[in-house]
């Protein structure tokens, strides 16, 4: 019995125990660590990362080991020395291996490669003999390229760290993304708590001033309306505690889904006061030229636009390749005698591909024009997107400026409220007042709390789009760098 007892006890204390306490930077840090928004941000930069390591892979040398064995017992059309074909039984063994070094050459646009091969040919005869024969190109180095006119590498390597550099504040945007929609999670569940403790007071006052209500009612100094009008404000009132823990139970569930608590009950405290700092719009559009991903997209999209033009007007003139190959090679019957130096010999070749447009009825020229003509399309659309991005920055700016005194009024107008309900409660259960004159008083106090939250919520909201927008900390002074975000 005592044991039972003692559970009955401790069970209040375990269930409250479940409920964990989170501030609004607690959460914020749970969730730019563990929620799927993270998740996704992180995949997203790493998709980025290997991006740029295969980029700056493709310019160091590439050591390649290529072999091609194969093996042939079958009967083969094969063609004469007078130009006839017969029918010959082949019996065959054929091995192709070769080693070589590939380098991509960026100041010209071209390919080197340093290679060594080795061939042999094992023919069984049906007189059960074999004959053989090798063939090794011991030392060869070759070098093509596709155009005189346009090196890929060359812009390849003025756009690729942009977009490495891109992807990199786009995760410090992203991160400060999530710190915005934790910020709006957090305080639609702070409100759905405080919305349900007004209710609940609420009902509790309705049901003191109800039973006051029936006792003034029996005594005939109230008429029945009002009491009616008494026992209805309670049921309203009963109605409102049940739409409010309806409220708050979704509240709680998005909330800590997007932390990836699984459901797990989170008892919010009230967020710390920040301390106000003042951001003219000047020092914040520095900022946010410093560190901004958009400006770096400026920046890789005319270069993009530039490529392309580049690469029409390099292929509108003259189509020009090259190939050629120096090295030595060697055959012999044996494969001891094959590296023997008098079986060397030398080994060039050089072949060019030239195409000259003569006449294509505009095709060529409108290829350029039309390259010419996104580059400016893109160069106006930049303009554009610069212009809003600037006034972005300057209307958040000014938002910030007026978020401290709203808030201060706000809180100001709660405590007005609050002050005016307990005084008005008090003169109705003296008989001073009617319960119309309570029923407005609580209905100020209600729209002035709710009016303090969420004025409360746009301060917090404004200060993280603030930093989003200029990727600074303004709290630290100093900027948020992908280098002191991001975490292996």
């Amino acid at each position: 019995m005592k044991k039972i007892l003692f559970l009955a006890c401790f069970l209040p204390f375990t269930l409250l125990a479940q409920k964990q306490k989170i501030t609004l930077k607690d959460a914020i840090k749970k969730a730019q660590t563990e929620s799927p928004d993270y998740q996704s941000t992180k995949n997203r930069y790493y998709a980025q990362f290997w991006r740029y390591k295969n980029f700056k892979a493709s310019f160091l040398p590439e050591l390649r080991l290529d072999a091609s064995p194969s093996y042939t017992n079958s009967i083969q059309r094969i063609q004469q020395n007078d130009g006839t074909f017969n029918f010959i039984k082949q019996n065959t063994a054929v091995g192709s291996f070769d080693l070589g070094i590939r380098q991509n050459v960026p100041f010209t646009g071209g390919t080197i490669f340093v290679s060594s091969g080795l061939n042999a040919i094992y023919n069984f005869n049906e007189d059960n003999s074999t004959t053989k024969s090798f063939s090794a190109v011991p030392f060869s180095i070759s070098y093509s390229q596709n155009s005189l006119f346009f090196n890929e590498y060359r812009w390849s390597k003025k756009i690729e760290p942009l977009m490495n550099e891109s992807a990199k504040k786009e995760f410090v945007e992203n991160m400060e993304n999530i710190s915005l929609e934790t910020s709006r999670l957090f305080f639609a569940q702070l409100k759905a708590q405080k919305q349900l403790e007004i209710a609940q007071k609420n009902l509790s006052n309705q049901d003191t001033l109800y039973k006051i209500s029936k006792g003034r009612f029996k005594i005939g100094t109230i008429a029945e309306n009002e009491l009616l009008q008494m026992e209805l404000s309670k049921l309203n009132a009963e109605n409102d505690v049940t739409n409010s823990e309806l409220q708050l139970k979704l509240a709680r569930q998005n909330f800590s889904r997007y932390l990836g608590l699984e459901n797990q009950e989170l008892d919010l405290e009230f967020p710390e006061n920040l301390t106000h700092f003042e951001v003219d719009e000047q020092t914040a559009l520095e900022y946010a030229k410093n560190n901004r991903k958009a400006v770096i997209d400026f920046r890789r999209r005319r270069l993009e636009a530039e490529r392309n033009l580049a690469r029409e007007k390099g292929s509108n003139l003259l189509e020009f390749s090259i190939s050629g190959n120096v090295g030595t090679n060697s055959q012999a019957s044996e494969f001891n005698t094959l590296y023997d130096n008098n079986n060397f010999s030398q080994s060039q070749n050089v072949s060019l591909r030239l195409g000259i447009p003569i006449f294509d009825w505009g095709v060529r020229k409108s290829k350029v024009k039309i390259a010419q003509a996104d580059l400016d399309l893109t160069k106006t659309e930049i303009e554009n997107q610069e212009i809003q991005f600037e006034q972005e920055i300057s209307l958040q700016t000014l938002r910030w400026k007026n978020q401290k005194n709203t808030l201060i009024i706000a809180e100001k107008a709660k405590e007005v409220a609050l002050k005016r309900y307990d005084i008005t409660k008090k003169r109705y259960i003296l008989g001073k007042i009617t319960i119309t004159d309570l029923n407005i008083a609580q209905q100020e106090q209600d729209r002035a709390v709710v009016s303090y939250l969420n004025t409360l919520e746009n301060y917090w909201n404004d200060y993280y789009t603030l930093r989003r927008l200029t990727l600074y900390d303004f709290e630290n002074n100093q900027p948020l760098t992908f280098e002191s975000i991001y975490k292996e």
